[in-house]
């Protein structure tokens, strides 16, 4: 069994789609071990998108994932990173697979409703960020 981390954001929370994201995620097998609604202080946002810091786009990225609610959400199943990156598809939803949750439901690379932890040693990371002291 492995853990992932998922963030439904901000674009998608508007949109009110955080139920279909979820219910593609449960279809695939995977279960949910913790859930957080919250709003992403910047401090946290900078920490969690640290390896884009030097790129232009990083303040973008902090703004948008502070603008609104999100769900924090630990997944676990067989292969979690992987089922998940699969099914939320390419960061572009442009250039996603038909049939993933970005190709059918996002916008633009921006406002792409969802992160998964690309690694499982990321998802560890990321999961003690939004779930700091907990063991979900």
């Amino acid at each position: 069994m492995h853990r992932t981390l998922v963030i439904i954001k901000p674009d998608a929370m508007e949109r009110r789609l955080a139920g279909e994201i979820i219910a593609r995620l449960e279809r695939r097998g995977l279960d949910i071990a913790a859930m957080r609604l919250l709003r992403l202080d910047e401090a946290t946002a900078r920490r969690h998108y640290a390896e884009h810091r030097e790129k232009p786009f990083f303040d973008e990225l902090v703004r948008f994932i502070t603008s609104g609610p999100i769900i924090a959400a630990v997944f676990h199943g067989p292969k979690a990173v992987e089922v998940v990156r699969e099914t939320m598809g390419a960061t572009d939803p442009r250039k996603a697979e038909p049939g993933t949750i970005r190709a059918d439901l996002g916008t633009d690379i921006t406002h792409n409703l969802i992160h998964g932890s690309d690694s499982p040693a990321t998802a560890e990371r990321e999961i003690a960020l939004f779930f700091p002291g907990e063991k979900p």
